[in-house]
């Protein structure tokens, strides 16, 4: 067992990549914990802030800790804020971010594997 002092784990900023802006991830469950099938990481957008549409090889969950974002496919937009949790499933194309008048964080929830962007 393994006992994560959210407050004590380390946070990065990413810029490029999936990303259109700078973000902050801190990295709450990976194989630097010993885990094999599960990756948990908090991610921070500020306002305007996003990533660029992508999707995953395996099932993805958004629970959204604070702030307000945007989750969207090609066909819907949904404004999220804290409470909620969006399910996408794996090869399902999309993108989340803030909006540009609140910063936004979640926890995703995911199993190792690809990012397609």
């Amino acid at each position: 067992m393994i006992v994560v002092k959210i407050d004590e784990m380390p946070e990065d900023e990413r810029t490029g990549g999936i990303f259109e802006g700078t973000v902050s991830i801190r990295p709450l469950v990976n194989e630097s914990v010993g885990a094999k099938d599960l990756k948990l990481d908090i991610v921070t957008f500020p306002p305007g802030v996003r990533n660029k549409f992508h999707t995953h090889t395996y099932d993805q969950v958004l629970y959204i800790l604070s702030g307000k974002g945007v989750v969207a496919t090609h066909k819907e937009e949904h404004v999220v804020e804290h409470g909620m949790l969006i399910f996408i499933p794996a090869g399902e194309e999309h993108w989340h971010g803030a909006t540009h008048a609140s910063s936004f964080s979640h926890i995703s929830i995911l199993r190792p594997g690809e990012t397609i962007y």
